[in-house]
């Protein structure tokens, strides 16, 4: 078991221990019922005395409801032990994702992430349940049936030591033969989530193009490259069982003929024969559980991996030891700022931001696609950490902060609008989950959201669908704006965010914001000149680095690229 798989068994560990201990119990009585068996054949049957008949039978009986009592209590404990360690396995999993940074969710796909909390978990499960049943039985059985064997008749019990070694390399090479390609499933697993993640949330482009018949072409390969993989898998397991079974039937023709022999010569007699068949036979099939609990391990081992990266991974963004939890302002400020997503100094993004925000400030950020615009602004509430430099908010660096406390600060509404299923009140709350319904007014008003949703049927307690698909983009974009007001932060980032909104809401909306949060620092990064024209602040990126900072008419003046874009844009609103 790997270690941070270990350390989920947790409160599980007396439900483990009781199923092993009741296991052991059964295994002794499943093989003191074959011993007892021989005196009930020699001293009864054989002899023809009906009460020793009678008193054996009775106690055989006996025997085998015990063995029965104590196989229902550890199945009982079995099943509560691993589903227990698969509700602690896929809590810590989800735990973990929960606790990532960007830069850790980045290492590792949705489709990924979630073919771990279930496929990879209940592998996980099932081995664990068959460790603590299957793999305790086979072994203690095992080890009892040749030991109560031994006893019966040494000779004979040397048949054993031929056919051990034959199932033990045979086993070997079948799963050294299967375990690659076990492996390599999950990871096409992995492709088949994603091709059905996609396929769903973008179900409405996959219709609008018409194209189903591809969609359905590139499930079918992922799918039938998981068919090849496990049927050729399933097929090198096959061989498992055909070397057990004909191990076990030359073992029991070897035994039956030797025995004879050893009946004839009166060294032994006819229950002992029976009792060392029944031996054989519990050892033969131990073994062949045992092989079985290898070929489950075998699956589960690649599982259990790709389980452990994620509890292994190791967290980006730590706190210090006692943060600090109160954030004073909402000034901003960068300090010679070099990032990159791989942490290598070759693939930066940022290069050597120098910027200085005063609290209650609007900036605007504008520049071509892939500009590092977002990755400036994702470093303010420590969604990733810098490279090298500082960024301070509140005069402090953030990294001083306590997470919780600096992104209660900073209110980000993201590119992606992401609305979860619910009602829209459910969804504002987000931003604060005491808001009352005049706090969601004011906050959708300034968001140029309330008039829309007085227009639904059920106003504030509309049921949107998964990310909203029920809305248009626009009115996604102003909830998402409104759900970020709610936290009434002292920073707030706009990412885009009002691209899908028209101009004239679009200036609405930086009007309330302007009026109603004069203390908030604003950050507005934009497309659009018109967007940020106003701003106390104008900043140009390209590249990853500051070309022009000023006010719009500075730049206007001195910044030749943004007064072409802004005559460009303005000629092109004149059109339309």
């Amino acid at each position: 078991m790997l270690k941070h798989l270990r350390n989920q068994i947790g409160a599980n560990k007396l439900p483990t221990l009781l199923t092993i201990l009741f296991v052991v119990l059964e295994v002794i009585m499943d093989v003191t019922i074959p011993f007892l068996m021989a005196f009930l054949l020699d001293r009864g049957i054989d002899a023809g005395n009906l009460s020793e008949i009678v008193k054996w039978g009775l106690i055989l009986l006996a025997c085998a409801s015990i063995a029965l009592l104590f196989g229902v209590l550890a199945g009982h404990f079995a099943a509560k032990a691993s589903t227990g360690f698969a509700k602690n396995v896929r809590r810590g999993l989800y735990h973990s994702v929960q606790n990532f940074s960007f830069a850790n969710i980045d290492r590792f796909s949705t489709s990924s992430l979630v073919t771990r909390l279930t496929t990879d978990v209940t592998n996980v499960q099932n081995a664990y349940q068959m460790l603590t049943r299957i793999a305790v039985r086979s072994p203690v059985m095992l080890i009892f049936s040749f030991f109560m064997a031994f006893t019966i008749n040494n000779t004979l019990s040397l048949v054993y030591l031929v056919a051990i070694p034959i199932l033990g390399i045979g086993l070997f090479f079948l799963i050294r033969a299967a375990y690659p390609i076990f492996t390599r499933v999950f990871k096409t697993y992995d492709k088949l989530n994603t091709v059905v993640q996609e396929n769903i949330r973008a179900v409405r482009v996959v219709k609008s193009f018409v194209r189903e018949q591809h969609e359905i072409k590139k499930f079918g390969n992922v799918s039938e490259e998981i068919f090849q993989d496990f049927s050729k898998a399933e097929k090198i397991i096959a061989f498992n069982s055909p070397l057990m079974q004909g191990t076990m039937y030359l073992c029991i023709l070897a035994i039956s003929y030797i025995g004879a022999r050893l009946i004839v010569s009166s060294s032994m007699t006819t229950g002992q024969l029976m009792s060392f068949i029944t031996y054989t036979s519990q050892i033969l099939m131990s073994l062949m559980m045992l092989s079985m609990v290898f070929v489950m391990l075998t699956i589960s081992k690649a599982s259990a991996q790709r389980i452990e990266d994620v509890l292994a991974e190791k967290l980006d963004l730590v706190e210090q030891a006692s943060p600090e939890t109160v954030v004073q302002d909402g000034s901003i400020t960068f300090e010679l700022v070099d990032f990159s997503y791989t942490k290598t100094v070759d693939k930066r993004c940022l290069f050597g931001i120098n910027l200085t925000i005063p609290s209650g400030y609007t900036v605007g950020i504008l520049g071509p696609t892939g500009s590092a615009k977002s990755s400036l602004v994702q470093l303010i509430p420590r969604l990733y950490d810098v490279d090298s430099g500082s960024v301070k908010v509140g005069g402090k660096d953030v990294r001083t902060y306590s997470l919780e406390s600096l992104r209660k600060a900073v209110g980000m509404v993201l590119q992606k609008n992401v609305l979860f299923s619910g009602t829209i009140a459910d969804n504002l709350r987000w931003g604060n989950e005491e808001a009352s319904e005049e706090e969601l007014r004011w906050a959708c008003r300034i968001a140029q959201a309330d008039g829309f949703i007085k227009t639904l049927p059920l106003g504030y307690e509309t049921y949107l669908e998964q990310d909203g698909s029920n809305l248009s983009g626009g009115q996604r974009q102003r909830l998402c704006i409104a759900r970020a007001l709610l936290k009434r932060p002292k920073v707030l980032i706009l990412d885009d965010s009002t691209s899908a909104v028209d101009t004239r809401t679009d200036a609405k909306i930086r009007d309330a914001l302007k009026t109603e949060l004069q203390e908030t620092t604003k950050i507005i990064i934009a497309q659009r000149v018109s967007s940020v024209m106003d701003s106390n602040l104008i900043v140009m990126l390209d590249d990853g680095k500051i070309q022009a900072m000023g006010t719009h008419e500075e730049l206007l003046r001195t910044c030749e690229r943004y007064s072409h874009m802004y005559e460009r844009q303005m000629r092109k609103e004149e059109q339309a």
